[in-house]
């Protein structure tokens, strides 16, 4: 069941579904728009066991400062024992997940339904 909450800034709405807490970015992901986000990043990644799913869907440009907060959030969250999901179809933000690697360590997956459905044996954590 998805839980509706007021996004936090213009850039990312947070919400809790199937028992995952959901970080839908928004718009232009750059360096402006990673300073409003931090703080809501850091606050769902801190708990020990959480349930995150990365949602890039609505993203239109996707620069370092993005690669900075997925790898952020990653490290963040295995560091609590935690379980990451990437939610990633636009494909200039999917050449820059796969150019620099980060592809590699978390697959992106193709909508929030199958990142919610997965087992968490099969997510990107390592």
């Amino acid at each position: 069941m998805q839980q509706e909450s007021a996004p936090p800034t213009r850039h990312l709405r947070v919400h809790q579904d199937r028992g995952h807490t959901v970080l839908e970015f928004h718009g232009e992901i750059d360096i402006a728009a990673a300073v409003e986000i931090i703080p809501h990043l850091d606050a769902a990644t801190g708990s020990p066991g959480a349930r995150i799913v990365v949602d890039l869907t609505n993203v239109e440009f996707f620069d370092c400062s993005g690669l900075r907060l997925i790898y952020r959030a990653r490290h963040r969250v295995l560091a609590h024992d935690g379980d990451l999901q990437l939610v990633c179809t636009h494909p200039l933000t999917l050449r820059v997940l796969k150019v620099t690697g980060l592809t590699r360590l978390l697959p992106p997956l193709a909508s929030l339904d199958a990142a919610l459905g997965l087992p968490e044996a099969a997510s990107g954590t390592l």
